[in-house]
């Protein structure tokens, strides 16, 4: 009994279910009750064998041998069965996944049928990261049965497994959220903070591998950030490193972090609702719903969430300026308030048993006002004299977007087991503005006023509009060979205005300055196909692929009517992976991909962020597309029960790296006259990043496991085609541990840390396809690096109500006030160091109430036969005499 409890668990993982819907199974919390989490689906079609036309109102029944508790002795027991429909076809649910059956069809004027079938499970599939064959296993196509023709015998396969917070193969890893109790109630951004080999600066920017990837959803490119996706709609992340060539070439070789949104299928009702309280008394609330009735599938969720966010920032600098020395020093805490909403509704639309739409929507928006008082200290040392005074800088602005995204799916499965074609239509639209009001005055050392107060105004808007179009097919030509071909299309629209003004200390008007507004737009689009093919022979296997993309960009400065542009007709993109199976614990891989990374809008747009006067930003629109070449060899071995080791080597060599370069420029600010840094982006020559990684699941107790990663790297950037750019190297380390208890009484416990030591930030940017939050995030600098940036979190959470529907969940971020983003650089011109502390040591409060029931009978059809509901009763006998 125990491995059909495990084998439950394990299923329920891969057909996306939540802990919220397990809750609601009878006796899922149970030893044994496994029996009852009725999870298979058998259908398929029955045809004449000459024609191979659909018979009507043949009755199919589904037989299983029982166990009578009366008699003691075992029976044949239907325990579900229907009359085909016009087109001859059959859909039998809610079946338990361990049991044997025998299927018997009759039709008058036609040989009846009988044949064993089962749920067949290849977990071999599974440690190779094939987890389609197991969604079908579960979801079982009996194909066009024809009558007075025998069928395909089904072979029983056993096999027994846990839901763990991590599973691993060797071309991803499955990390299962639900397992996750430090980021109940957060937001994707606090997921990420667990995933192993993914660092999470304190801004949300994610790195994986020490670079930016690219942000999926539902396995899909988004313009969402991870900020605003809640956490507890997520079902599972899946860490691809080395994506093949079925999937985007974007992103460079960091790879593609696909967040899996939760929403099941089955009959029946559930759902549950959340709030939460954070110790700054903001508050969260959110819920999911999921109905299926006969044809129609319907999931919809939604979440609002308040938001108080507190920084510390310190940043220190030298400037050597032509004949003189200035240091600045400047401290502020900035405090930033608002909230934000998401929703997503959805339909899947059964149009038979092989042929499905899917229509999905969602909606985001967010407001967040920010104020800040910055105080400034400045030292000026001159050939015969020196200047010292201080200043103080007022900021307060608010930041309004909407997204809107939909997406149209349809998928025809062939009755071929695994054989099936997709096309799917995505658009996206988000609009953002955003107003900066500053007020700023120096003083001299006596406290008198050195100038009068500045204000200023900064407004700015802008939009984009994302359409993607793709199509995959799959075709298992025989158990040992499988041929994978698609196609896509990516069209993006990008707009944005930026407005400066500084008000007459005369007439109070905010007057503009034209030659500091402006206004950008770009265009940009891929054309993509792709085929792959797979062998396995013996305990070999390989898979080869080549995709090819054609790119254009076309960008404008409307202010000046400066146009840019550039295009790559025709990439290449070749992938290799080659498995050998050792034994049935141990496992080797090679594997090869090339890359590319497109620039995204926030480093291609040329205009200049005056937010902080100081220390001003632009993008680059002469960026080209950086492209990387990815090596891995992979070793997997279940080492025992309860403990794998996944060991990976790796290498990354990548060409036009775009990375953030700082000069110093005489202020572009009409109402100032001294230099400034200016941050932006160029493309530097190379860089080469190579290292081993580790990933182990360890059971160390019945109540006690460990997810650990350990990455050692050495980076390499050679940037001396840059003006005062330097090359450098480091050898750098990331370390995550992730410990789970479980405690009587239904606690539980989550402690997990993370340790990033000093590193250049060097391979591969976000693209213009990826995620993550407005601004680009972390970007690869030629002039400096990160300083060593750790912390830890811990959860504990009590299960209650029956079934434990109920939960509540504690959590404490940066426990211990470690996270401190700290960052060096340095150049001919200027020596800075930079400070930053945000969100330390917050406490939250989570609720979570899940619902429903997996019932079929709570939406029997009105117009069931009289056969149909004698099967029913002679079902429901069966089941009272176990």
């Amino acid at each position: 009994m125990r491995k059909q409890y495990y084998l439950i668990f394990f299923l329920s993982f891969l057909m996306f279910y939540s802990a919220d819907t397990l809750a609601q199974f009878p006796g899922a919390g149970n030893r044994g009750g496994g029996q009852n989490m009725n999870m298979g689906h058998f259908y398929g079609k029955v045809v004449d064998s000459a024609s191979n036309k659909g018979i009507d109102a043949a009755s199919i029944q589904l037989i299983q041998n029982k166990l009578d508790t009366v008699t003691k002795k075992r029976k044949d027991v239907i325990v579900s069965g229907m009359l085909t429909t016009k087109k001859g076809e059959f859909s039998l649910e809610n079946l338990p996944v361990m049991a044997s059956y025998k299927l018997k069809i009759t039709a008058i004027g036609y040989k009846p049928i009988e044949r064993k079938i089962a749920f067949e499970i290849n977990m071999q599939a599974a440690k190779g990261g094939d987890y389609s064959s197991l969604l079908n296993a579960v979801d079982k196509d009996l194909g066009n049965i024809k009558m007075e023709t025998d069928a395909q015998q089904l072979q029983d396969v056993t096999v027994t497994s846990s839901k763990p917070l991590l599973i691993m193969s060797i071309d991803r890893k499955i990390f299962n959220v639900e397992k996750n109790i430090t980021s109940t109630g957060g937001t994707a951004v606090d997921v990420m903070k667990n995933v192993p080999s993914v660092n999470v600066d304190i801004d949300g920017n994610v790195t994986l591998r020490n670079a930016s990837p690219q942000i999926f959803v539902d396995g899909r490119p988004t313009t969402l950030t991870l900020d605003q996706i809640p956490a507890d709609d997520i079902a599972t992340v899946e860490i691809i490193t080395n994506p093949s060539a079925k999937f985007d070439a974007s992103g460079g070789g960091a790879g593609i972090l696909n967040i899996v949104l939760k929403k099941n299928r089955k009959v029946g009702y559930n759902g549950n609702i959340r709030a939460g309280l954070d110790s700054r008394g903001k508050p969260s609330f959110g819920g999911d719903i999921n109905v299926k009735q006969g044809k129609v599938n319907l999931f919809a969720s939604g979440f609002v969430g308040f938001r108080k966010s507190k920084s510390t920032v310190s940043t220190e600098r030298t400037d050597f300026l032509k004949g003189a020395t200035a240091n600045l020093l400047q401290k502020s805490a900035p405090v930033g308030t608002g909230a934000f909403g998401f929703g997503r509704v959805g339909m899947d639309y059964l149009l038979d048993n092989r042929n499905t739409i899917t229509i999905a929507g969602n909606y985001n928006r967010g407001r967040f006002n920010n104020v800040d008082l910055l105080h400034i200290n400045r030292d000026t040392a001159y050939d015969t004299y020196s200047s010292s005074d201080y200043g103080t800088r007022n900021t307060d602005g608010t930041f309004n977007f909407r997204n809107y995204g939909s997406s149209v799916s349809y998928k025809h499965n062939f009755a071929k087991p695994n054989k099936y074609i997709t096309a799917d239509a995505n658009y996206n639209y988000s609009k953002n503005d955003n107003i900066n009001n500053l007020s700023s005055q120096y003083f001299n050392l006596d406290h008198s006023p050195k100038t009068a107060v500045l204000n200023q105004r900064s407004q700015g808007g802008g939009n984009s509009k994302y359409f993607t179009a793709q199509t995959d097919y799959s075709d298992p030509i025989n158990e040992t060979t499988k041929l994978e071909a698609g196609a896509r299309v990516a069209i993006r629209n990008f707009y944005s205005a930026n407005d400066n003004f500084f008000q007459d200390p005369v007439s109070g008007d905010f007057i503009s300055l034209p030659s500091l507004n402006n206004k950008y737009q770009f265009k940009d689009q891929v054309l993509a196909a792709y085929a792959t093919f797979s062998q396995q022979i013996k305990k070999f296997s390989y898979n080869v692929g080549l995709r090819i993309e054609s790119s254009k960009y076309d960008g404008s400065l409307l202010t000046t009517g400066k146009s840019f542009s550039n295009k790559y007709p025709f990439s290449l993109f070749p992938s290799a992976f080659a498995t050998y199976k050792l034994n049935d614990k141990q496992d080797v891989q090679l594997n090869y991909s090339r890359k590319i990374n497109r620039p995204n809008f926030w480093q291609l747009i040329p205009f200049i962020d005056y937010t902080d006067s100081l220390n001003l930003s632009r993008g680059n629109p002469n960026l080209v597309p950086e492209f990387t070449n990815l090596l891995e060899l992979a070793y997997q071995n279940q080492l025992s029960k309860g403990h794998n080791l996944l060991t990976t080597i790796y290498f990354k060599n990548t060409n036009n790296l775009i990375a953030r370069f700082q000069e110093q420029i005489l202020n572009p600010n009409p109402a100032k006259v001294d230099s400034v840094i200016i941050s932006s982006y160029v493309n530097a020559s190379k860089t080469y990043t190579y290292g081993i990684e580790l990933i182990s699941r360890d059971q160390i107790a019945k109540a006690w496991d460990i997810t650990s990663n350990f990455n050692l790297y050495q980076s390499t950037i050679n940037a001396g085609n840059i003006p005062g750019g330097v090359s450098s190297n480091q050898v750098s380390w990331f370390g995550k541990l992730n410990n789970n208890f479980k405690l009587p009484k239904n606690y539980s416990i989550q402690l997990s840390g993370d340790y990033q030591s000093k590193t250049l930030i060097a391979g591969g940017g976000r693209g213009g396809d990826g995620g993550g939050r407005f601004g680009g995030g972390s970007q690869p600098s030629t002039q400096g690096y990160i300083k060593p940036f750790y912390g830890a979190d811990i959860a504990i959470r009590k299960d209650f109500l029956k079934n434990n529907a109920a939960s509540l969940t504690l959590q404490f971020s940066d426990i211990f006030r470690t996270r401190l983003n700290s960052t060096h650089s340095e150049s001919a011109y200027f020596i800075q160091d930079y400070d930053r502390r945000r969100d330390p040591q917050v406490l939250r409060l989570n609720f979570n109430w899940r619902f429903g029931k997996i019932d079929a009978s709570l939406f029997k059809r009105k117009n069931i036969k009289g056969e149909m509901e004698n099967m029913q009763n002679n079902n429901q006998q069966g089941v009272n005499g176990q």
